[in-house]
């Protein structure tokens, strides 16, 4: 299902798209209120090498570049499974730019914030860690149904997400009209 609403009050500001990604979620404490805010996993992990010098004119930098290229992969691979996201569940989810609505067996309250730790591929896989206010707590039947509202996130965060998203409409969109 897309919703591309564009309307603001009580409409969506982004498009939505209903997806099934590697996706878990914690609450937060109250003392990490306000100490958090949305990144991108592992970025923090590449190490910094503006003191090197320059190797362009050097016999075997081609040699060198992959080499890099693997270790920085491996370096991303590592921290990746350190912080769990390798064993992140597939989870049903309505996403946006703005938030998300996924089921849970776990209540939620009203007002309270979560750490959305998720992976969105796109041309790679991205480990996102995003956190969002619940705006709306519902029962059904097995569980509930929470809404989150993305909150202290960056511009590049959510284009990362809007994205994703896009890219997903895009690819139902083309799979409809191959079955037409």
């Amino acid at each position: 299902m897309i919703d591309s609403t564009t309307m603001t009050g009580n409409r969506r500001e982004c498009s939505r798209v209903d997806v099934y990604i590697p996706v878990g979620f914690r609450l937060l404490d109250k003392e990490e209120h306000g100490l958090v805010k949305a990144r991108i996993s592992a970025d923090v992990m590449l190490a910094d090498f503006k003191l090197m010098p320059p190797l362009a004119s050097h016999p075997q930098i081609e040699s060198l570049r992959r080499l890099n290229q693997k270790l920085d992969l491996i370096i991303k691979e590592v921290g990746l499974q350190c912080e769990g996201f390798h064993s992140l569940p597939f989870k049903f989810v309505s996403l946006s730019g703005g938030g998300m609505k996924f089921s849970s067996q776990q209540a939620y309250s009203l007002g309270d914030i979560l750490e959305c730790k998720m992976i969105l591929s796109l041309q790679k896989s991205t480990a996102i860690y995003a956190y969002g206010e619940a705006v709306r707590v519902g029962s059904q039947r097995g569980g509930y149904f929470i809404n989150v509202r993305f909150t202290e996130m960056d511009h590049k965060i959510r284009d990362m997400i809007i994205r994703f998203v896009f890219e997903t409409e895009r690819t139902l969109i083309r799979q409809r009209k191959g079955d037409d």
